[in-house]
């Protein structure tokens, strides 16, 4: 009875905690020259979803806008990610980090959902000092994970922090996962995508053209070694002709442009960006990969082998206790039993943190060292594993132990078998 109770406690504790850790490593610039304003975002993703949609202006007083995404949040809505307005306002969203502050304004109101909150900004304001008025009415320390940068057809820009707001007129600007306010240029360096735009447009002649902006958006693009994915899409906003290329899943000799103006004409609408460019084999091999993050039953299994490796242990750790005295059997369901508490940490990192399935292994966490440890115990499993095989079967051999301690050895075994073809399957046994 004692062993239900801890397993359904482990098991409620479990999903709280199991949660969609879903880290976006995106970047952006602006470049500025001879009064053309040029905008590249790029939105690194291991979604599947990408999308770029175009709203009317909903009356006279306000502006149509171009939006992309892939963040679905509804029924046929998706997240903004980039996206530009009718008078060039153009605007990029990154991932970041800010500590959170407790002494909120309550004067201000608060954002209750990102859509039309986002979505507005677009439809309403036609320079950043328009978009700085509208945010200063909002408590948006909501996005305490994102920092946003809108930029003008004039070419100034304003960086939105959780609970700053940066105003900013240089022609050249690059900015990835970071907050300015409280990151050093010696921190944000250490970023590999912020480094390279940075590091391209001191290097270059830098030109208000299409041709160097891909080149650009290309040197601070991503494919990663293990499932060749990092960037997802890349837009490049041309803020004086009102015209956006796309470029998809990090492949940069094919575009598609659209021209603002053409396509709010046709009425509102949204299209399936994967469905406009050639098959790309690194995507579909991205399409087709299988994790806890893109299929729910993965989850329930991963909570699952967990209870069951827990309940495991208790049961051999209830059998090293009643037969202490016997050596071998206090060996064998001690070790067992310890190696079940590690292998379930490990199912519950594998089910917080996506970034696990796609980096190389052993995964090594930006900021926990328990994470990046816990990487080694695949490894750990698959060095153990015949033994083990092997000290069952002997001790399967022997009539005088209890077949029911057997039975459990042998069943614990075929949990292991079952975690290694998961591991082996996400790559996680790779060195």
């Amino acid at each position: 009875m004692n062993s239900i109770k801890v397993l359904t406690l482990f098991n409620i504790i479990f999903f709280l905690f199991v949660s969609q850790n879903e880290t976006q490593a995106c970047s952006m610039y602006k470049v500025t020259i001879d009064g053309k304003t040029m905008v590249g975002c790029n939105e690194d993703a291991w979604r599947t979803t990408s999308r770029i949609w175009f709203r009317n202006a909903r009356d006279k007083n306000e502006y149509g806008a171009g939006f992309t995404g892939s963040r679905q949040v509804s029924t046929n809505q998706f997240a903004p990610q980039s996206g530009m307005n009718e008078v060039g306002l153009t605007f990029s969203r990154l991932t970041s980090y800010h500590p959170q502050k407790s002494e909120l304004s309550t004067k201000k109101e608060k954002v209750t959902h990102e859509l039309p909150y986002l979505t507005d900004i677009l439809h309403t304001c036609a320079t950043v000092e328009d978009v700085k008025k509208y945010i200063e009415q909002y408590d948006h320390s909501l996005f305490i994970n994102d920092v946003f940068i809108y930029v003008d057809s004039s070419g100034k820009y304003l960086v939105v922090e959780p609970y700053e707001l940066i105003l900013g007129n240089n022609p050249n600007y690059v900015l990835a996962n970071f907050c300015p306010s409280i990151t050093t240029n010696e921190k944000a360096r250490k970023l590999a995508r912020y480094r390279d735009g940075v590091d391209f447009l001191n290097t270059h002649k830098v030109e208000a053209s299409l041709s160097f902006c891909t080149n650009l958006s290309d040197a601070m693009a991503v494919c990663r070694n293990k499932k060749g994915d990092g960037t997802l899409l890349t837009s490049i906003w041309d803020t004086k002709n009102n015209v956006v290329n796309l470029f998809f899943y990090h492949q940069y000799d094919s575009a598609i442009q659209f021209d603002l103006s053409e396509e709010l004409a046709k009425g509102n609408h949204m299209l399936n960006v994967a469905s406009l460019f050639p098959p790309n084999h690194e995507f579909e091999r991205l399409s087709t990969f299988k994790t806890p993050f893109n299929v729910p039953s993965l989850r329930v299994l991963l909570v699952i082998i967990g209870g069951v490796l827990t309940l495991l242990s208790l049961i051999l750790l209830f059998y090293s206790f009643k037969e202490r005295a016997k050596t071998n059997t206090l060996k064998n369901s001690a070790f067992f039993a310890v190696l079940n508490i590690l292998l379930t940490g490990y199912l519950f990192v594998l089910a917080t943190n996506i970034n696990i399935y796609y980096f190389d292994a052993p995964y090594q966490h930006y900021s926990s060292k328990l994470i990046s440890l816990s990487s080694y115990i695949p490894f750990l499993l698959l060095l153990v594993i015949i033994p083990l095989m092997v000290r069952t079967f002997n001790f399967g051999k022997n009539r005088s132990k209890k077949n029911g301690l057997k039975n459990i050895l042998i069943f614990n075994n075929l949990m292991y078998i079952l975690c290694l073809f998961g591991f082996s399957y996400w790559g996680l046994l790779l060195l």
